[in-house]
């Protein structure tokens, strides 16, 4: 009897996805994007918006801080879409070649935050369950176990993942777990007894928390969405998914910590009738965000190291994320949230001003890997476009500590935008009056 062969899956690294491979629909991509917007993370997000604000003030702010960024995400997946190839290599043309390393190694170093934090309350959380119904607690041994799970699925890669592991079993045992959490808590508490707010946290820098998850996956969304086969279907199923999931899960978050009045996200879940149940099947979902983080930085460093192996990368992240998890508290979380809006949100106002108005949607994909090409600029760095990312991200530290009240996250995307639309269209009369 012949052994079974073990066929290995394909890499599609930073090189454009071949047409014929761009099978991805609105169906499919909207089970990724809300799959990807649901997790413990996210609730565990969506805690810090309270007692701060009020309920309905907390939703209203879910609501409106996940229709802004998922309209942002989506858009640049649609640059994905259209140009066929990961995030990374997208900037390329507005940052140059080598200005792109820049927030490649940026991005490596927060989806490795990403990953141990994923991986640290996926432990938790399986601990706590294993502990309250089995007897048994080896915070170590689930943390090895998810790991392993999730290098599996970054190895299968994309197509795999979506269409095998989220379509047919995740996003179905999150929907009803979730369904059945949140039905459980509006039907079983008395709201007249809910705390009142305290204000602390002023609501635009609320609206920063929230914007902050659909704004930390901005550059990952390409890796994913240029295996779209329609731009208007890569567009819809991303904005619907994540604003429906990220919604949801804020909303539920803060509404689990203020009704429910647990000592901390998991022992909440966890106090819900069949919450136990509920928190595996949270547990399940939850792995294809560790998949996203581990997969993405994999080709964020291909952005670097060109000819690497993905397989040996995804190993390397996933072996340095566990590292983490061991060590790492989960308090500083809401600081890493601040921090990743800080740095990627005037990024992406650069690149949306440069693809969308300025290049009017023309990047010449051929040229992304030509060191002598028209993407090269000043030995690899645009820096109209450096510098204008550098301004957002002053204006959005000088908002965070000078002016927090009025949010930083619009504003300092606006002002990039804006700084290199002026810088890019003067250039461009100075050249024509050449």
């Amino acid at each position: 009897m012949p052994l079974l062969k073990l066929r290995k899956p394909p890499e599609w690294g930073v090189q454009p996805v071949p047409a014929h491979i761009k099978r991805l629909g609105f169906l499919d991509l909207f089970a990724l994007w809300s799959s990807l917007g649901v997790g413990l993370l996210v609730l565990l997000a969506g805690s810090i918006l309270v007692p701060s604000l009020g309920l309905l003030e907390a939703v209203a702010i879910s609501l409106l801080g996940s229709v802004i960024g998922s309209v942002f995400l989506a858009l640049v997946g649609v640059m994905g879409d259209e140009n066929s190839v990961p995030t990374m290599i997208l900037l390329r043309p507005s940052l140059g070649i080598r200005g792109s390393y820049i927030p490649s190694i940026l991005n490596i170093i927060q989806l490795i935050g990403w990953t141990a934090f994923e991986l640290t309350i996926m432990a938790q959380a399986a601990d706590k369950v294993s502990s309250m119904f089995l007897g048994f607690s080896n915070y170590y041994m689930w943390l090895l176990f998810f790991t392993l799970f999730c290098v599996v699925l970054a190895i299968g890669g994309p197509l795999v993942v979506v269409r095998e592991w989220i379509e047919k079993f995740a996003i179905w045992l999150v929907y009803i777990a979730t369904a059945w959490i949140t039905f459980y808590i509006l039907t079983s508490f008395d709201y007249s007894a809910l705390p009142r707010p305290t204000g602390e946290l002023p609501v635009l820098l609320a609206m920063d928390i929230v914007l902050a998850m659909p704004i930390s996956w901005f550059p990952l969304v390409s890796d994913y969405n240029r295996f779209s086969r329609d731009r208007r279907e890569g567009f819809l199923g991303t904005f619907i998914g994540y604003t429906i999931a990220n919604t949801w899960f804020y909303s539920l978050g803060a509404l689990s910590i203020l009704v429910l009045r647990a000592e901390n996200l998991i022992t909440a879940i966890l106090s819900v009738s069949l919450g136990g149940l509920a928190l595996i099947a949270i547990l399940v979902d939850e792995t294809d965000n560790a998949f996203a983080d581990i997969y993405s930085a994999a080709v964020s460093l291909q952005n670097l190291f060109t000819k690497s192996k993905q397989w040996i990368l995804i190993l390397s992240i996933s072996f340095i994320g566990f590292l983490l998890a061991a060590t790492v508290q989960i308090s500083q979380y809401e600081f890493f949230l601040l921090w990743i809006g800080s740095v990627f949100i005037p990024l992406f106002g650069v690149v949306l001003a440069d693809y969308f108005f300025v290049r009017s949607r023309k990047y010449v994909v051929e040229q992304f890997y030509d060191e002598k090409g028209m993407y090269w600029y000043f030995k690899g760095f645009n820096l109209r476009a450096v510098f204008s990312w550098v301004i957002g991200v002053i204006t959005y530290y000088y908002i965070v500590y000078m002016v927090p009240w009025l949010g930083a996250s619009i504003p300092s995307l606006f002002s990039s935008f804006i700084v290199y639309l002026l810088l890019a269209t003067h250039t461009s009369k100075e050249g024509e009056g050449n």
